[in-house]
């Protein structure tokens, strides 16, 4: 009567066994890639890996993190600031390119004498002062008005992308704060299924110490709880990664708010 249960049992358990061994070689890879990584922020090659010292609970966060943020902090990302400065040099060229245009007036002073005899010719209050003007008419330089039109022209673009990388800004901003509000909603249900299987892991070895559970039931029971585990493990490292990459999505500024969330 119990044998095709057991061997039901059986099958699962064999299924779960292929599954997981199946899945080691992708979180092996997973592994080596990360130490990898750590090897290249250490300045060193891969095959000379510098292990951690530290584990991830040791990373806190603020106890909140900002849900808004204000614009002026996008100010300082050095894409928005690079896009502001050649704005700036496309308007100072555009300047020089209108003054070009308009009727250029140069001014020369010269110091002589005014005397009606020759007697008086050197005498005071002879000397006299004589202003000599020249004005230079460009406007009917026809390349003026095109180089005027071109400089217009790459003004514009240089706004447009100004304003561009500022949307662009702002986006990344708010997809990260988003994902930062996905993250604690998603970390605090892990955080209770983790904690509920852990419980149902004692209860299943409990049972089966009276002998009202099977071996098959109580390793089923600790696979979960793992699996919750390693979940919840990731959730808390997407976090630390979303909440680093704000930081760097901001171009470093601080993050103020008064309020945000766990």
């Amino acid at each position: 009567r119990w044998l095709p249960l057991s061997r039901g049992l059986g099958d699962v358990y064999k299924r779960q066994v292929t599954e997981q061994r199946a899945a080691l070689p992708a979180m092996r890879h997973a592994y080596q890639q990360s130490r990898h990584a750590l090897a290249l922020l250490a300045g060193s090659t891969p095959d000379n890996v510098i292990l951690p010292t530290f584990t991830l609970s040791e990373f806190q966060l603020p106890a909140t993190l900002p849900m808004r943020s204000p614009s002026q902090l996008v100010r300082h990302r050095p894409d928005i600031q690079a896009a502001e400065a050649l704005m700036m040099a496309a308007n100072a060229e555009y300047g020089a390119a209108a003054a070009k245009a308009y009727p250029q007036l140069t001014l020369s002073a010269s110091l002589g004498s005014q005397a009606l005899t020759t007697a008086a010719l050197f005498g005071s209050g002879t000397a006299v002062w004589s202003v000599a003007g020249q004005l230079v008419q460009p406007l009917f330089n026809p390349s003026l008005g095109d180089e005027k039109k071109a400089a217009n022209a790459a003004f514009e673009a240089a706004a447009a992308h100004y304003r561009q990388s500022i949307l662009a800004g702002l986006r990344d901003v708010a997809d990260l704060l988003s994902a930062l509000d996905n993250n604690a909603t998603a970390l605090a249900a892990l955080a209770s299924g983790a904690a509920s299987a852990n419980e149902q892991v004692a209860l299943t070895e409990q049972r089966y110490k009276l002998g009202a559970a099977s071996y098959l039931e109580v390793v089923q029971a600790q696979s979960e709880a793992t699996q919750l585990q390693l979940e919840l493990l990731a959730a808390r490292a997407q976090r630390l990664s979303n909440s680093v990459v704000l930081y760097e999505a901001m171009g470093g500024g601080e993050m103020l708010s008064p309020t945000g969330r766990e």
